[in-house]
């Protein structure tokens, strides 16, 4: 246990808000918008923007009420902490939408498929990260040392951001080499084609996977990779294991509908990298301050307002600065593209050369 002598202090502490009673309702209510997703997506079609847009609305007002809720009931300190997560949750939400984004290409999803698709990605990446806040706060809560570990994992993961943001990474997937590809194929056999909304069916006597349990098994792969860098950098911004909770569901919740609002102006984020880079390394440094504020309390700790400042400041300049840089090659692209008709080549969604 942390030593009394050296309290943790407020913005990190670990007692929570969340009783049984809001934790029950927290949960029915994100099940219960599980299932309503998985109602409109239970036959199969192509979303419309209109539809997209009317949903991302309601996924966005959601958290916004739902953060007056808890400035009104807790106080303006827990506010500010679930507004701070929510901004960073949904900022590392739109890379996970970048990165859904090329592997539904990768395995040329059908469009009526994809909405199926993101919403397995969605549960998974819930069940992941629930599983990663309990263990988070059960380690935070019995050694202090953790905050430094969390936040050498961000500062390692944000450099790796931005060495990828400095090649200038092609963003292009080989689905044969995909390590769970590769596995499933081993394990059962893999149809050519998708049939609709089946993961499995009989061939010739034997179940096989279709194309779709491929591209949903290498989703769930990398909403794992997320977990590990998506919690640790929440807890940077909130002790309240409730907070981390509630602030990853709702950043995850609205990601079908937002994949198709922003689906066209995500491969114009072409600073985003770099962006999720200076994120996740001010909040390594954060971490690192506040476990250093524990043993030697002359250490300044960095408000939660403070970060707030500093991490909306990144996204605005991450944001206009990827706009600028991206219309002249917007420009140049549409000029070559008037000029070759020849279609490119499309990849063989069972993972196939």
């Amino acid at each position: 246990m942390l030593s009394s002598a050296l309290p943790m202090p407020t913005p990190l502490a670990l007692d929570t808000i969340g009783t049984p009673g809001l934790w029950a309702v927290t949960i029915a209510a994100v099940v219960v918008l599980l299932v309503v997703d998985f109602v409109v997506t239970r036959r199969p079609h192509e979303v419309s923007m209109k539809e997209a847009v009317a949903w991302s609305a309601f996924y966005v007002a959601l958290p916004l009420a739902f953060g007056g809720y808890v400035w009104s009931q807790h106080g303006s300190e827990r506010g500010v902490e679930y507004y701070t997560g929510y901004v960073v949750e949904k900022a590392l939400s739109v890379d996970n939408l970048f990165v859904f984004m090329l592997l539904l290409a990768a395995f040329a999803v059908p469009a009526a498929l994809q909405q199926r698709v993101l919403l397995y990605g969605i549960v998974g990446a819930l069940l992941m990260r629930g599983a990663f806040i309990a263990l988070g706060a059960a380690a935070l809560s019995a050694f202090d040392w953790v905050f430094l570990v969390f936040g050498l994992v961000l500062l390692a993961t944000g450099v790796k951001l931005l060495r990828d943001a400095l090649k200038g990474q092609d963003h292009q997937v080989d689905v044969s080499q995909l390590r769970v590809v590769r596995l499933a194929r081993r394990l059962m056999p893999v149809t050519d084609e998708y049939d609709g909304p089946r993961m499995t069916v009989l061939r010739g006597g034997r179940r096989a996977l279709t194309p779709l349990a491929l591209v949903v098994v290498a989703v769930l792969a990398t909403d794992l990779v997320f977990a590990i860098d998506s919690v640790p950098a929440v807890y940077g911004i909130t002790g309240d294991p409730y907070l981390v909770f509630a602030t990853n569901a709702f950043a995850l919740l609205g990601l079908r509908a937002l994949y198709f609002v922003l689906q066209g102006a995500l491969a114009r984020l072409v600073h985003l990298g770099f962006g999720l880079a200076a994120i996740l390394g001010f909040i390594g440094v954060k971490l690192a301050l506040h476990w250093a504020h524990l043993t030697w309390p002359a250490v300044p700790d960095i408000p939660t307002l403070a970060s707030l400042a500093v991490i909306l400041a990144i996204l605005v300049v991450t944001t206009l600065t990827s706009l600028a840089a991206s219309r002249p090659s917007a420009a140049s692209a549409a000029g070559e593209d008037a000029g070759d008709e020849d279609p490119e080549p499309v990849a063989d969604p069972a993972g196939r050369h």
